[in-house]
C-alpha cells in the first residue's frame, strides 16, 4: 500500500518551468570551461611534480639531506595542491554543474557522497592550511640561514607566513563554526532539535 503513492509520484513529470527560469538555472553550464581549464592544470602540476622528481633523482648523490627534504616537501606540496584541484573540479562540478552519477563505480570517492557547498569550503579550508603547513615548514628548516646570503626569507618575510598561516586556520575556525550554526539552525527549524 506505502508503494503505491511512490509509484506515482515517480511517473509524475518534471515541473514545467519558464524560459527565464531555464535560462538561469541553464548558467551553471557556462562553469564547465572554468573545470576545463582546472584540468588543464593539473597537468601543468602533473608535469612540475615530474621535473622536481627528476631533480631529486639526478642530484640525490651531492645534495645534503636538508636539501633532499626541502624537494621532498616541495613535492608533497603539489601533491597537495593537486588533491585540492580534484576536490575543486569533482566536487564543484557535482555541486554546482551537474551530477556525475558514479554511485556504484569502483574509485568513486568516498567524499562524494557528503559532498555540499557548505562540505565542499571546510574540506577546501582544511586542504589550505594543509598546504600553508608544507610551506610554513619549508621555511623553517630553511630558517637557520636567516641573515645569510643563501637564506631565501628574511625575518619579517618568516613573520608574515607565520601570520598569513594563522589567518588561514581562523578563517577555517570561522567557517566551520558559521556551517554549524547554520546546520543547527536548519536541524532546529526542521523540528529536530
Amino acid at each position: 500500500m506505502t508503494s503505491e503513492p511512490k509509484a506515482a509520484s515517480a511517473a509524475l513529470p518534471p515541473p514545467q518551468i519558464g524560459p527565464f527560469a531555464q535560462l538561469i538555472f541553464g548558467s551553471r553550464w557556462l562553469q564547465v570551461p572554468l573545470y576545463v581549464g582546472l584540468i588543464i592544470a593539473q597537468g601543468v602540476y602533473v608535469l612540475l611534480f615530474l621535473k622536481e622528481l627528476w631533480h631529486l633523482v639526478a642530484h640525490s648523490f651531492d645534495a645534503s639531506e636538508q636539501q633532499i627534504m626541502l624537494v621532498v616537501l616541495g613535492l608533497i606540496d603539489v601533491v597537495m595542491i593537486s588533491n585540492l584541484l580534484v576536490m575543486v573540479i569533482v566536487g564543484g562540478y557535482e555541486t554546482f554543474v551537474s551530477r556525475l552519477n558514479l554511485s556504484g563505480h569502483p574509485d568513486e570517492p568516498e567524499w562524494l557522497n557528503h559532498v555540499n557547498a557548505s562540505v565542499l569550503k571546510i574540506k577546501l579550508a582544511m586542504a589550505i592550511i594543509g598546504i600553508s603547513s608544507i610551506s610554513l615548514l619549508r621555511t623553517f628548516i630553511e630558517a637557520g640561514n636567516l641573515g645569510t646570503t643563501r637564506s631565501n626569507f628574511t625575518e619579517t618575510g618568516v613573520m608574515w607566513q607565520v601570520l598569513i598561516h594563522l589567518t588561514f586556520i581562523i578563517s577555517a575556525i570561522g567557517i566551520a563554526w558559521v556551517d554549524r550554526l547554520s546546520e543547527s539552525g536548519y536541524r532546529k527549524e526542521a523540528g529536530h532539535g
